[in-house]
């Protein structure tokens, strides 16, 4: 057996052999690794204590690790064996702290008709869930009726405070979703628990998170926690099923059948969500294994069902999920773009934090504009800043179709941008600025997200007979980036050039949506009678979906 000790944390005694990763999760020190151990974002890097090193087993980490941060001692956790007793210091930050989130999304006027109501009678005040009695309170507390809606992004959370009988925002709040550091995309997550030991540590932590949101909101307002009385979860439906304990094993194995179909209500107080003790969970309706209640939302917060113009509804981040219709006939298929618009799995990648270069312009003569979040100095990349760059370099010439950077000696080429074409490890990269820089497998990461997303448009106006020219409106939701710019998703493929002049851009209509079913309960029975309805293309069924999405991956 050896000894880890995690400084200013804890300390575990291991086999010897056992990685660093595994150590801390034994000993429940958390270090973010969002591609589960496999050894390709980066994100676990630790930091041994002089005179240790000697004691660890390291694998190729040449891409994430350079020679300088080993000198000084810096290992990927997942990658590093331990064969004897070691000092690690954590060197990840506060996740939580600067993250920035997109919140708003679209709404339409929503008429009160809440699933929660109070009624204040005989010196009592009655709870009601519909037609049911929840419960009764002493007193008249008719003016304290709350609910909560969580948009449980696969790697954001956004929570806020509505209250019931007006209507009203009261404030909301957004956090990383814990999850992620042990799970960046869906299908991982699904792996991670499908065991009994995993899925605990995915529900016991976004509720705990949760918890965390509803006393940060309560506090916030000035309200207490016991006047909430809904939370309705709205997320895609892996989310769901973590959140919710259930087993998502199911998801990630032909035919892909849901283990709970939503439109349906669970005790808050069976998930020790911290609200009233008669409080319910609302799970909005679910479409399929991969489309989930977070679209449900976004196609009643954007009213598809009601557009007489061909539309298409692109949700855009970890998961691709889009929606096309007109006339209340709604198509929607999902495609697994990956975490690179998350800036994960990218060299330089981040979170939308403080430093993260969110935008990126070229001028005509080849000079460069960087805005980064918070003006801080540019540390990284985050999603809309990377596709911003990607886009500006294709649009430029400096990345060939083919994803390919131009040679720094090409005669076509600004001076401005040749000189930004270094050698880096012995490879070919582009300077972004003086610390941050985009690599060639950065810009594959990008190609097999936008090509997977732009292969689900593809089929989706494929299975409606309809080319893009013929699509009247593009609506692009997801709460990442503040900065994300049609000319990007136009520049590197994501959208047909034919969608040009009709994109917009709706916001987090996951929360948005979600509040409509909080604010009035005839939409619930609404989306689930137009669930039903909603044809699902599955792409794995795709005639020549390999070819497509070969054809897709070109800029």
């Amino acid at each position: 057996m050896v000894k880890i000790n995690f400084i200013n944390n804890k300390s575990v005694e291991v086999k010897k052999s056992t990685t660093i990763l595994e150590a801390a999760r034994k000993a429940g020190v958390l270090i973010e690794s969002p591609c589960n151990a496999v050894g390709v974002c980066g994100k676990c890097k630790v930091k041994i204590a002089s005179g240790n090193i000697e004691d660890v087993v390291q694998q190729d980490t040449q891409h994430h690790v350079t020679d300088a941060e080993k000198a000084e001692g810096y290992v990927l956790a997942c990658q590093s064996k331990v064969m004897g007793d070691i000092d690690v210091e954590i060197v990840s930050k506060n996740l939580n702290s600067t993250l920035k989130i997109l919140n708003d999304g679209k709404i339409f006027d929503i008429k009160l008709d809440s699933f929660i109501k109070k009624e204040y009678k005989n010196g009592k005040t009655f709870v009601y869930g519909g037609d049911e009695i929840l419960g009764e309170e002493a007193g008249d507390t008719s003016k304290l009726n709350y609910g909560i809606v969580v948009d449980i992004g696969t790697t954001t959370l956004v929570s806020s405070l509505v209250n019931i009988n007006t209507g009203e925002e009261l404030t909301s709040v957004s956090a990383l979703n814990p999850q992620s550091v042990h799970a960046q995309d869906v299908l991982s997550r699904i792996k991670f628990a499908s065991d009994k030991k995993g899925l605990e540590i995915m529900y016991s932590g976004i509720i705990k998170e949760i918890n965390n949101m509803i006393a940060e909101v309560s506090s916030k307002s000035g309200i207490n926690k016991d006047n909430i009385y809904e939370v309705i979860f709205s997320g895609n439906t892996c989310m769901i099923h973590l959140a919710t304990n259930v087993n998502p094993n199911s998801l990630g194995k032909y035919p892909y059948t849901p283990e709970i179909r939503g439109g349906s209500y669970l005790k808050a107080a069976d998930h020790n969500l911290d609200i009233s003790k008669i409080g319910l969970i609302y799970l909005p309706p679910i479409i399929s294994a991969y489309v989930g209640p977070d679209i449900t939302s976004g196609v009643l917060a954007s009213r598809l069902q009601d557009e007489i113009e061909m539309t298409l509804f692109v949700d855009i981040g970890t998961n691709g999920e889009m929606v096309i219709g007109k006339n209340g006939e709604l198509s929607s298929t999902s495609t697994a773009a990956g975490p690179a618009f998350e800036g994960m799995n990218i060299t330089c990648g981040m979170r939308a934090a403080t430093g993260a270069v969110e935008y990126f312009n070229i001028e005509e003569d080849g000079s460069i504009e960087i805005k980064t979040i918070n003006n801080g100095k540019a540390i990284g990349i985050c999603g809309s800043g990377l596709l911003d760059i990607v886009g500006e370099l294709v649009s430029n010439g400096v990345i060939r179709k083919n994803g390919k950077f131009e040679s720094p000696d090409s005669e076509v080429l600004p001076e401005k941008l040749k000189s930004r074409l270094i050698k880096k490890d012995g490879k070919t990269v582009f300077k972004v600025d003086e610390d941050v820089f985009l690599y060639q497998k950065d810009i594959r990461q990008v190609q097999l997200a936008k090509g997977a997303v732009r292969s689900g448009i593809e089929f989706l106006m494929k299975s409606k007979n309809v080319i893009a020219e013929k699509v009247d409106k593009v609506l692009i939701a997801g709460s990442f980036g503040y900065h994300l710019r049609a000319k990007s998703l136009l520049n590197i493929g994501l959208l047909p050039v034919a969608f040009e002049g009709k994109i917009d851009f709706i916001g987090n209509t996951s929360k948005s949506g979600g509040q409509a079913f909080l604010l009035n309960q005839n939409y619930r029975k609404e989306m689930e009678e137009l669930v039903d309805k909603v044809e699902v293309i599955e792409l794995s069924n795709g005639e020549d979906f390999d070819k497509v999405f070969v054809k897709c991956l070109s800029f």
